[in-house]
């Protein structure tokens, strides 16, 4: 079937919202609720209508996002939501189609999703790019490594999140860029990220801060909040779950950790970190962080050509790649990828391939932390040069590994 789609003005908001709950099975509170519309650009919506009746809704944020080497505009696709009654009837279909059409006629190479089902977005192109680590670390075994880095000159300071707000926008505006997957983040983005509400903190106390300083300002921060709680014999049992850990140095970076491991009445603390976070490596005894694996940032290069050219790679490469993409048309055919330490183009040619790739696989390894070489070996490429994937792979990593962080 055809479906009329355009994006929604303000007045349609609480059709949409409701859209979009039935879709996640979710019941915001109105401040939650409030806060998110505040979020979104309406004239980037889009809603897909069934008659009168709205059936399937999505919007796209503009960020600005790390990547190898630099940043770039980049669409960051979020509220993605079909009514149950028009499941598997083209609605998503038609949906996710506009969306990168209109994404590339925004000038964005690049989009970006944190997919509630993994199993959905591989069909229109994106691929895994980036992974996350759940900690559960236990207190009694959380000593550091002899050499852990120190400065005297470091001190800390507890304050209540919103009063400090200035000094972790500033903090982390100037970390963003060290990692891919990262985005700069505006207003309502700081407003979200500090709310502390009670619907916000689902039973696990206030939102706190703890600054890592010295006499030139703000050298690192942490967020979290602390769920109080004592065993069976009246002993300490608390949980500590870390929402963010930035700061601008090693030392910085493991005076805060300290500081949230060494938390009085917390026996545990749990967070959502990168693969190669730092801390692993400062733990005297490894074996102490439980950590479970999952999906995190998702990639679809959607101008390849663009995207491409526009990242740093970790070693030269010069290889012509075939593309199958069958949802952006454009992407479909062979360019010619070359780059070293000087810079890097991608120019379409009729040369003959030395792989053919689905674009999934290039929204994969986009931001450094790839699986060509696997993908290669479970048969989903084709490899008509010997060694062509491996060199692609190699220079396609990064270090350090992918990870935006935080949901949108």
């Amino acid at each position: 079937m055809t479906y009329p789609i355009r994006p929604i003005d303000e007045s349609e908001w609480p059709v949409f919202s409701g859209v979009l709950n039935e879709g996640f099975g979710w019941t915001p509170h109105p401040t939650q609720a409030e806060r998110f519309k505040a979020e979104l650009e309406f004239d980037r919506t889009l809603a897909v209508f069934d008659g009168d009746v709205m059936a399937g809704v999505t919007s796209v944020y503009s960020f600005t996002m790390t990547v190898p080497g630099g940043q770039l505009p980049a669409g960051g696709i979020t509220a993605v939501s079909v009514l149950p009654s028009h499941r598997r009837r083209g609605v998503l279909s038609t949906m996710m189609r506009r969306q990168l059409a209109d994404v590339r006629e925004r000038g964005e190479s690049v989009a970006a999703l944190y997919a509630s089902e993994s199993v959905i977005y591989g069909r229109f192109g994106y691929g895994r790019a980036s992974s996350s680590l759940s900690f559960h670390i236990h207190k009694h075994g959380s000593a550091f490594v002899e050499n852990a880095p120190v400065d005297p000159s470091l001190r800390l300071r507890v304050a209540r999140p919103a009063d400090v707000r200035a000094d972790l926008e500033k903090l982390f505006a100037s970390v963003v860029t060290a990692r891919p997957g990262r985005y700069e983040r505006n207003g309502p983005f700081w407003d979200s990220t500090l709310a502390d509400e009670e619907c916000d903190q689902q039973g696990a106390g206030s939102l706190r801060s703890v600054l890592a300083e010295d006499d030139r300002g703000v050298r690192g921060y942490a967020l979290f909040r602390i769920k109080g709680s004592w065993d069976a014999n009246d002993m300490p049992n608390g949980e500590l779950m870390l929402h963010e850990l930035e700061a601008a140095d090693p030392a910085a970076y493991a005076l805060l950790w300290r500081s949230v491991l060494d938390r009085d009445l917390v026996t545990t603390v749990r967070a959502h970190r990168p693969v190669d976070d730092p801390l692993i490596a400062l733990l005297a005894d490894q074996r102490q962080v439980r950590a479970s694996w999952s999906d995190e940032l998702w990639v679809r290069l959607v101008e390849v050509d663009r995207a491409l050219a526009a990242r740093a790679y970790a070693a030269p490469v010069d290889l012509v790649i075939e593309v199958e993409d069958d949802v952006c048309p454009w992407n479909a055919r062979r360019w010619r990828l070359t780059a070293d330490a000087t810079g890097a183009e991608c120019k379409p040619v009729d040369d003959e391939p030395d792989m053919t790739v689905p674009v999934r696989a290039l929204g994969s390894a986009y931001m450094g932390d790839g699986q060509l070489s696997e993908q290669l070996g479970a048969g989903l490429l084709h490899e008509h040069r010997p060694g062509a994937v491996r060199a692609l792979a190699a220079a396609m990593s990064w270090s350090p590994k992918p990870w935006a962080g935080r949901v949108f």
